[in-house]
């Protein structure tokens, strides 16, 4: 059942009319269900109860520490790409033992706070990086956890974008170049190798390409375990999508069971990075209509959230469902739903048939993932508050930021 439905004529959040929200905290606002993240994480972490697993959360997805916390609490790991997720993780209350460091530009600080941290395991994607993450290893006296994120060459069938396993893409160390690179790995003195993984990229919604990607891996891992390489793990990376509009991605338990049944008889423990699985449609931005603007080829309908807010359609050209907070009583008209930014590209949604009136509000859905963490400060414009709400209460979990806060950081010349 979605956390975000009609009762008595107006759109609620599990059992708090948004229009509540909106009354309180004001918009643009983002707005989480708690009981959807919990019952979506369960069901996913459920799926691999019959292989030995770890859920490690993608935090570039959604970086509040909220959010954080509330999968901590649900024994989520995590997946990171940076110095200043890793911070967040931490201060959410997550367990540095679960964490995998991703990306491609680690620094050699990000590389320290990592070891210092004691984490999991430190995801390789380049030579020059594992050059460099032995000789910091060894600076600091420790030996650090490596697993190698190979490039597959495996088209994910998604947008070009958000697809990370072809040779054109900056990511992972080539498929050709990953038994060198072990071989050269196992001969250093602070590394300790553990694991192989690949990631081909986002909002995947067949299972053809996680099955090819996995069974190249897989031909890795028996070629190194010929050669005295025995791996612990084997990370698959994340990328399952969800409904936007009309998608249907495979459902967890049929997921699950394509990549473990492919692994026969290998001990090895499976990584998984979900993020927007996990958080997608846990998630939707309130906003509210400012202007209705008849144009001679077009209406418009302007409102209070922006590009700033939402990139995922200005970037991706990304649908995402919009409803009248109002439960809809037919009617309307067909609009362009812009923001008030000095772009043309920005826009939330194209040519959608809606009944609306100057003040009303409307909720952005599906809208948990890439929603705030890649939200921005263009034109000046504070971001948006964040709720949770649970069940009938709703807890402010990020304040709105003030114009004030924006410029703190800066000085003028003397």
């Amino acid at each position: 059942m979605s956390p975000f439905a009609y009762h008595d004529g107006e759109l609620h959040a599990e059992d708090v009319p948004v229009r509540r929200i909106a009354e309180r905290y004001g918009t643009p606002c983002y707005i989480y269900s708690r009981a959807a993240v919990e019952q979506t994480y369960r069901a996913f972490d459920a799926a691999f109860a019959g292989c030995d697993h770890m859920t490690c959360f993608a935090v570039k997805a959604n970086s509040t520490l909220a959010m954080l916390n509330l999968l901590a609490r649900l024994g989520s790991g995590f997946d990171i790409v940076s110095g200043g997720e890793l911070q967040r993780v931490l201060a959410a209350g997550g367990d540095p033992g679960r964490i995998v460091f991703s990306g491609v530009g680690k620094t050699a600080e990000e590389m320290r706070q990592a070891l210092a941290a004691g984490i999991f395991c430190f995801n390789i994607e380049s030579e020059p990086e594992l050059l460099r993450l032995d000789r910091i290893a060894a600076a600091a006296g420790v030996t650090a956890a490596i697993s190698l994120r190979v490039n597959p060459d495996v088209d994910p069938r998604t947008h070009p974008y958000i697809a990370t396993g072809l040779q054109q893409n900056k990511f992972g160390v080539a498929y050709a170049e990953a038994l060198r690179l072990y071989r050269r790995a196992r001969d250093m003195g602070h590394l300790a190798i553990a694991g192989i993984g690949c990631h081909i990229g986002s909002q995947l919604t067949e299972l053809d390409p996680f099955v090819a990607a996995l069974d190249r891996i897989l031909e890795l891992v028996d070629q190194l375990g010929s050669e005295g390489i025995a791996l612990t793990h084997v990370d698959v990376g994340g990328g399952l999508g969800i409904r936007y509009r009309d998608e249907s991605p495979p459902a967890f338990a049929e997921y699950a069971k394509s990549l473990t049944a492919r692994l026969g008889g290998r001990r090895l423990k499976l990584l998984l990075e979900p993020g927007r699985a996990l958080v997608g449609n846990a998630g939707i931005l309130l906003t509210r209509v400012e202007y209705l603007k008849q144009g001679t080829e077009r209406n418009f309908a302007v409102v209070d959230a922006a590009m700033n807010d939402l990139m995922r359609p200005a970037l991706y050209d990304a649908y995402h469902e919009i409803r009248t907070v109002a439960a809809p009583n037919g009617g309307g008209a067909t609009y362009e739903v812009v923001g008030p930014v000095c772009e043309s590209g920005d826009f939330l949604a194209h040519a959608r048939e809606l009944s609306l009136r100057e003040n009303d509000l409307l909720a952005i859905m599906s809208a948990g993932a890439y929603g705030m963490s890649m939200s921005s400060n263009y034109n000046s414009r504070p971001r948006a508050a964040e709720v949770m709400v649970d069940k009938k209460e709703a807890h402010l979990i990020r304040k709105r930021e003030t114009i004030g806060e924006l410029m703190v950081l800066e000085r003028v010349l003397p």
